[in-house]
Formats: structure tokens, C-alpha cells, sequence
């Protein structure tokens, strides 16, 4: 059982030899910015602010590294396909996010984030085409499940379910106002990190 009171922002790396090298595993948290991330790993750590949830979507520019017990980092991915960023910023983000994702050995899992009200953007189909090309184990994250009423929910999940680029990977609709689908993350993530 990990102890989640032990968990500390170790680097927040905007050069690929920032990225730590400790040999843990990593669970990776990807996605489109304004989609969530931070909120997830606040509620999967019971923290309030240990994630900066930022005031403007886009706004986060580097990997941030969160050490957990020693034994497991979270690392938050710069979010993408923000309009207003001009083109070399958003050049310089895929470039850090590409550097690790195909630098780092100790991957264990990736968790695409996907806003349930907006569905799947032309930028989490790369991203989910990559890691089915790579091998990556992934899972699907649908956020802001609270904003949908149950049969839109059922609707949206069922939608990226039968999704090709989702494929068989697993979908938990997840809300951090709730902490409706923090078990089902932990229990998926607990498979690929024992």
C-alpha cells in the first residue's frame, strides 16, 4: 500500500535532462489542455492544491514530476491543442512531451485523459494511435463526468468504448467534484505497477 501523505513535487522539467532517473515506475497523464489532469491527481492523492489546477488552459509548460512513497511517479504531461499558444510554443511542448514519452524506460502506464462533453479531438487520436503503435499500455479518463446526466454519461462512455482508436482499452468516466471513478483509476493503475 503506497503511503500518499509521502508525495512531493520533485522537478517540474522543461529540459528532457531534467526528467528523473530513479528507476521507479511512472504512470503518465496525458491530454488536451483544460481537460482535467491536475484536478485527477489531486483527487487520486487527497490533496487540495498539490497539482496546480491552472487559471488559463495552456498555461502549464513543463513535465511535472510527483514522487510518491518513493516508489511510483506521476508525471503530468504539458497539455496540447490550445489555440491561442502561438505554433513554436506548441512545437517546443510536443517536442519535450515526444522526448519523454520515447526517452523514458519506466513508463508502466499512460492515462488519456478525455473531456466526456466534448469527445475525442484530432489530438488524442494521435496521441491514442501512438501508444496503440508503441505498445503503451494506456487506459481512457473521461472527465467532468458530473456536467452529464446519466444518460448522456452511459452515451459518451459507450461512444468512446466502440471508438477504433480507443479500442480494447479500458474507459472509467471520472469526476473530481465526486470522486466518482477515483477506485476504478487506482485499481487500474495498482495492475501495472506491482
Amino acid at each position: 500500500m503506497l503511503n500518499l501523505q509521502k508525495t512531493e513535487l520533485i522537478i517540474s522539467a522543461g529540459k528532457p535532462e531534467q526528467f528523473p532517473k530513479n528507476g521507479v515506475p511512472h504512470v503518465v497523464f496525458s491530454g488536451r489542455s483544460n481537460v482535467g489532469k491536475s484536478s485527477l491527481i489531486n483527487t487520486l492523492l487527497n490533496r487540495k492544491s498539490l497539482a496546480r489546477v491552472s487559471s488559463a488552459p495552456g498555461k502549464t509548460v513543463t513535465v511535472n514530476f510527483y514522487l510518491i512513497d518513493d516508489a511510483l511517479i506521476f508525471a503530468d504531461l504539458p497539455g496540447y491543442g490550445f489555440a491561442k499558444r502561438s505554433y513554436e510554443r506548441k512545437e517546443g511542448f510536443s517536442t519535450l512531451t515526444d522526448s519523454y514519452l520515447t526517452q523514458c524506460r519506466n513508463i508502466a502506464l499512460v492515462l488519456q485523459l478525455v473531456d466526456l462533453k466534448v469527445g475525442l479531438t484530432e489530438y488524442d487520436k494521435m496521441m491514442l494511435k501512438w501508444l496503440a503503435d508503441t505498445g503503451t499500455p494506456f487506459c481512457v479518463i473521461g472527465t467532468k463526468a458530473d456536467k452529464l446526466n446519466k444518460t448522456e454519461l452511459t452515451s459518451r462512455v459507450a461512444q468512446l468504448c466502440s471508438d477504433p482508436d480507443v479500442g480494447a482499452a479500458p474507459v472509467i468516466p471520472f469526476s473530481s467534484l465526486k470522486g466518482t471513478g477515483k477506485d476504478d483509476v487506482w485499481r487500474h493503475i495498482n495492475k501495472f505497477i506491482q
